[in-house]
């Protein structure tokens, strides 16, 4: 199996990093429970501005699982159909994400790890993706979450800023997890250059840290 497709298999949920030692090559550590302080500490190491810090809820999680209830139990008879949605379901539970949303709430770009590829690091500009704001597709779009559903699982830290929806022309959620080791960075790093050529466009990015929802949802 080549390396570069462990992070695809995560992203259908076959395998863990638990169970694959292999993501250690990749600098990934087992999800660990860490307090508000290391959350605003460690995202200031990464040039992250303190009032654009939020953290997820666990809740996005069961909203998730219902979801993928939902699907299993459903009358859909058609079973391509089935495994696209619970495909779907799977991206959104990714470590490391960003989201690109306009000021009509459409999501137009979509970037998770399981798409990016590479070794011994994640290659965020395959395809020279990067190349133009908001970056080319990666992975699917859905509408499996709108963006004040995504809203409603985050919990803002105590220098988060207000978002006004559809003030600006485009709102990056930016998905992060300190396990992630250096890939949070590496893609924290491209997403920000990438940010660079919005040019005239109002841009607002809202970073997540995913670390204790994972965490204490035992998913991983």
């Amino acid at each position: 199996m080549k390396i570069q497709s462990y992070f695809y298999l995560i992203c259908l949920g076959v395998i863990t990093s638990s169970c694959s030692p292999i993501l250690g090559l990749y600098g990934v550590r087992n999800p660990k429970e860490i307090s508000e302080k290391k959350i605003i500490n460690y995202s200031t190491r990464l040039a992250i501005p303190t009032d654009a810090i939020s953290e997820l809820d666990t809740s996005y999680y069961s909203f998730l699982s219902s979801l993928k209830l939902k699907i299993n139990e459903s009358l859909l008879t058609d079973s391509l159909k089935k495994k696209e949605l619970k495909k779907h379901v799977q991206n959104h539970y990714q470590p490391l994400q960003a989201l690109y949303f306009n000021n009509k709430g459409i999501l137009e770009s979509f970037q998770i790890n399981c798409y990016a590829g590479g070794f011994p690091n994640l290659n965020w500009d395959r395809d020279s993706i990067l190349t133009t704001f908001p970056p080319k597709l990666q992975a699917p779009l859905d509408t499996i979450l709108s963006e004040s559903l995504l809203l409603s699982f985050l919990k803002p830290m105590p220098k988060s800023a207000e978002l006004k929806l559809g003030y600006y022309d485009y709102v990056v959620y930016v998905f992060y997890s300190k396990f992630m080791g250096r890939q949070n960075k590496r893609f924290i790093n491209y997403i920000q250059e990438n940010n660079k050529l919005s040019n005239e466009k109002k841009i607002r990015v809202v970073y997540i840290n995913m670390d204790n929802a994972i965490a204490l949802s035992d998913i991983w």
